[in-house]
């Protein structure tokens, strides 16, 4: 074989193992613990991360997030060996799945742009898809359990939340971290 046809080979073969990246859910809190575990087994993750300072009564630090909770990408070959592997990691549930029984792969494409996003230095923020008129409840802070109809979106991370009561409408300027799904 020639080198040039050596190349090509080495190419397709390395594009076709691009193409097998899959979503691995863990459970809560679990991600780094994941993520160290495949590494020692040898098995090639990513695991996206943003760095946010974080203040206590006492003191501030930098704290590492996953940037999807609950989520680490793997890199495998499509082989049911290689999945159940995976799945008997300290922390992980299951394959992220359109049909069961059956992990969707994520286009490498993705995994590569979220890559250099993350390497853009760039505060990222994962917030979810909301449209207008969407029925959603406030997880955390005082109104923690109110639900209400998303009516506006002001920039990017600023929600305006409808809350009937009593056959009138409150509305509230509220962080997109702090609402999700009703």
């Amino acid at each position: 074989m020639s080198q040039a046809q050596q190349e090509v080979a080495e190419g397709s073969l390395n594009s076709i193992m691009a193409e097998h990246w899959y979503a691995l859910r863990v459970r809560s809190r679990h991600e780094f613990v994941a993520s160290e575990e495949l590494t020692r087994k040898d098995i090639e993750n990513f695991l996206p991360s943003v760095s946010r300072v974080r203040q206590w009564k006492d003191r501030k630090k930098k704290v590492d997030f996953p940037l999807f909770p609950g989520y680490v990408f793997v890199h495998l070959d499509p082989l049911p060996g290689a999945f159940v592997n995976v799945l008997k990691t300290r922390g992980s549930v299951s394959f992220v799945s359109l049909e069961p029984g059956q992990p969707t792969s994520v286009s490498p494409e993705e995994i590569e742009s979220l890559r250099a996003m993350l390497l853009s230095g760039e505060q990222l923020d994962v917030f979810p898809a909301f449209k207008e008129g969407t029925v959603v409840r406030v997880k955390q802070g005082p109104l923690r359990g109110t639900v209400g109809i998303l009516a506006k979106r002001e920039g990017r991370q600023m929600f305006l939340i409808n809350i009937d009561i009593l056959g009138r409408s409150v509305g509230l300027k509220i962080c997109a971290e702090d609402v999700e799904l009703a």
